[in-house]
């Protein structure tokens, strides 16, 4: 399945009712939640730039400011398939993604960079994975010769060409994306030039006797290995110099096959990425906090999550429809849910905190 059709999922996902947060127990008092905005339709990312939050709205096409009022006040407007952002000092990067609709075809990607002088200059992913298609070096699909099982899942293949610059961090001077059409990390200059950093691996995953019931298939796929494209949602720059990276498991996110998305650590000198955790439902975004910790949103699981240096997990905060996750270095830790249809309810910015939270109301374009 490629990238585009696994995150547009992200939108269906949106019909869960979103509700005022709550928080798991804690042997401290937990930290109060506060509803900034509810002016958002889908909310990818957040960034926290000292005092400013800002948000890009996929749904709205508007890279945004958050109000103390809870307005969003626009900086960039009209960007097609927006979905990250990233700052660095008066830097300004953010994604896009141009989709043919309705075959989900990405035809354009790529990320925008303004420099302090407000020079867009713009770095083509689409035309590098064209050209380079780094992840032809995986191989995906059943590990199976059974013809049964090639009937009905196809025979395996190499990784296509996709784009879909869909987040983006300030590394060291320069730009890292995650390409959740790629299945891979690129690194991009300040004046547009893509490079590859890091390839992530093949999602395995065994059907079981459960699956091929709730899924309705043959038992002939009983026992296979399917290995699923990673599709990475989000990357972050820890203290340690390694980049975070979470993953959606480019498969069906149901009882059927299990929770599995995941959160990885890659080395950006080796390009070498290791697995740290997994068994999200939908893990979209991450944030890392300013003590180590790390937050994972788990959309389709309706909750904040997060993985302690033992790899293990608990619940932060049940938040329905939560698509996105930053920190600020005083430890709040704010989030972003998704808008609904049906039934009708809007996207929301949330911060979680101990102490008063305040938001800088000027404007930096």
């Amino acid at each position: 399945m490629r990238a585009t059709r696994v995150l547009a999922a992200t939108g269906a996902a949106a019909a869960l009712v979103l509700t005022m947060p709550t928080l798991a127990s804690a042997a401290s008092d937990p930290p109060t939640p506060e509803v900034w905005s509810t002016q958002l339709a889908a909310p990818f990312s957040l960034e926290i730039d000292g005092p400013r939050v800002l948000v890009a709205d996929g749904g709205t096409g508007m890279l945004g400011q958050l109000q103390p009022d809870g307005a969003i006040a626009p900086i960039v407007t009209g960007v097609d398939g927006l979905s990250g952002v990233a700052v660095r000092g008066k830097w300004l990067a953010y994604t896009s993604t141009h989709t043919q609709l309705p075959e989900f075809v990405n035809t354009a990607s790529g990320l925008n960079i303004r420099t302090p002088k407000g020079v867009r200059i713009y770095a083509d992913t689409h035309a590098w994975e064209v050209a380079n298609n780094p992840d032809q070096i995986n191989t995906y699909g059943p590990e199976s010769e059974d013809p049964c099982v090639l009937g009905v899942l196809g025979p395996q293949y190499e990784g296509m060409v996709d784009s879909h610059a869909y987040s983006v961090a300030s590394w060291d001077g320069k730009w890292v994306v995650a390409d959740a059409g790629a299945n891979a990390l690129f690194q991009v200059d300040d004046s547009g030039h893509v490079s590859t950093l890091a390839v992530l691996p093949p999602q395995p995953a065994k059907i079981t006797e459960e699956a091929v019931a709730e899924l309705g298939m043959p038992d002939c796929l009983i026992g296979t290995t399917y290995d699923f494209e990673p599709v990475p949602t989000d990357v972050e720059v820890g203290s340690d110099g390694m980049l975070y990276v979470t993953t959606l498991p480019g498969g069906p996110e149901s009882a059927a096959l299990g929770a599995r998305g995941a959160l990885w650590r890659v080395d950006p000198a080796t390009g070498d990425s290791e697995w740290l955790a997994g068994g999200f439902l939908g893990a979209t975004n991450l944030a890392l906090g300013k003590d180590g910790q790390i937050y994972v949103t788990e959309l389709f699981g309706g909750r904040i999550t997060e993985v302690t240096d033992a790899h293990t997990t608990r619940t932060y905060a049940e938040l329905p429809g939560v698509v996105s996750v930053e920190t600020a270095p005083n430890g709040t830790v704010w989030a972003a849910t998704m808008g609904n249809e049906d039934p009708p309810a809007p996207g929301t910015i949330v911060s979680i905190s101990n102490g008063n939270v305040k938001v800088q109301a000027n404007i930096r374009h």
